[in-house]
């Protein structure tokens, strides 16, 4: 059976990477730990190893219960494993805030811009004067000694235990949509309330993101589990296809993150 064709043309890279990490744990018998993965990439590993395989383990971890960003581990089945065992950092800092507003992007766009890259980082917390970003603990050092200010806001990180990740809890609101079409324009159009018109143009200002990754493509076609994310409209997410009513619209339950 071809693996691939359960998959997007796009993810079929990682897959081979994962199937890689598989081969490589199954012929060292040493574990293997990744970066951190977004939770599609987090499914995608499930898919294709999952608790299948008798001589391997998967486990996932990103610094608490709530994170969405994880790194895993491939182990065979006798290793044990620990928090320790993700090498993972919590970094906090302070900062006046009500001389300054700080948010998510700001912090982000500031470790790029250290060229630090996104697979090193883990959540995110900003506000109410207080940082926290949970790293792989390889970048830490060098967060430490490099990282003093975030836009016009001079700050000190310092580590702490990842016990004190400040958890935030997403809360989905489920409903039922029906859509001309599982293009995403027209499901954009239905979840945000806005025009047709509307949602192709915030797709082609690269405002759009399907599975955390940006799409260009007004006619990209949905499947059921993906996440959808508006750039100043929060995210949402294809929780079950339906079918398709008498007039060939078809009929989807969705989510929005309060």
């Amino acid at each position: 059976m071809d693996i691939y064709q359960h998959f997007r043309k796009e993810e079929h890279g990682f897959i081979d990477q994962v199937l890689s990490w598989k081969e490589q744990v199954e012929r060292t018998f040493s574990p293997k730990l990744t970066d951190f993965l977004d939770p599609r990439e987090q499914q995608i590993i499930e898919m294709l190893i999952g608790t299948n395989h008798d001589d391997l383990k998967l486990s996932f971890f990103g610094g608490s219960n709530h994170n969405e960003r994880k790194r895993a581990i491939i182990a065979p089945f006798y290793e044990e494993i620990t928090q320790e065992s993700y090498q993972l950092s919590l970094l906090q800092a302070n900062y006046h805030e009500k001389f300054i507003t700080l948010e998510h992007r700001d912090v982000m766009g500031t470790f790029l811009s250290l060229g630090i890259k996104r697979k090193k980082l883990g959540d995110i917390f900003a506000g109410n004067g207080k940082i926290q970003i949970v790293v792989a603990k390889e970048i830490s050092t060098y967060v430490l000694t490099t990282l003093h200010s975030i836009k016009k806001a001079n700050i000190t990180f310092e580590e702490i235990p990842l016990i004190h990740f400040i958890q935030m809890k997403n809360e989905w609101t489920e409903s039922e949509k029906t859509v001309s079409s599982l293009r995403l324009d027209a499901v954009l159009k239905e979840i945000y309330h806005i025009s047709r018109k509307g949602s192709a143009e915030c797709i082609k200002k690269q405002l759009v993101k399907v599975n955390y990754k940006v799409v260009e493509e007004v006619n990209f076609p949905l499947q059921e589990g993906d996440l959808i994310s508006l750039r100043g409209k929060g995210r949402s997410k294809i929780v079950k296809m339906n079918g398709q009513s008498k007039k060939e619209k078809w009929k989807i339950t969705i989510a929005i993150l309060k």
